[in-house]
């Protein structure tokens, strides 16, 4: 179902591609958006080495995202590095990985509140500010959750 990399001497590993999503903190998540036009949006992510699964919060209130996924569950999500210059030259070397699968939406507070403080923790250590962003926005937390399908990641050179 899901196309394998044309030039595969530019893959990198599915160990690579985890490590990639645990440490990055941003990405592009992709749906199928009003009239069919691709919607992408920028996004804090979560992934859970537990349950293999990438987590992003959003709001409450409804939206082109949230309309989108009512609709149609199928996303992807694109993450990249900032890449490396091997010494000597111009050019950066950037990995990136994509994931597609399947977006299904939380609405348990209980799972909101963990999986949001686990993913503010890729951003500070301060664990009383954390604890404060949730008391304030907690309630109007809503979680999706991305269950991978197929998971694939290359290095290119810019050259």
């Amino acid at each position: 179902m899901f196309r394998e990399l044309t030039r595969k001497n530019k893959e990198i590993s599915r160990e690579d591609c985890i490590a990639l999503l645990e440490k990055e903190k941003r990405g592009v998540l992709s749906v199928l958006g009003d009239d069919d036009y691709p919607y992408g949006m920028p996004m804090n992510h979560y992934y859970d080495p537990q349950d293999g699964c990438l987590y992003f919060h959003c709001g409450r209130q409804r939206s082109h995202r949230f309309d989108a996924l009512q609709r149609h569950s199928k996303a992807s999500f694109c993450v990249m590095d900032e890449g490396f210059r091997r010494e000597g030259e111009w050019s950066l070397n950037i990995r990136s990985v994509i994931v597609f699968g399947r977006v299904e939406i939380i609405d348990d507070y209980d799972t909101a509140v963990d999986i949001s403080a686990r993913l503010s923790r890729k951003f500070t250590d301060d664990e009383s500010y954390i604890r404060a962003e949730i008391r304030k926005s907690g309630a109007g937390t809503r979680l999706l959750r991305l269950v991978p399908e197929h998971i694939c990641g290359k290095m290119v050179n810019e050259s």
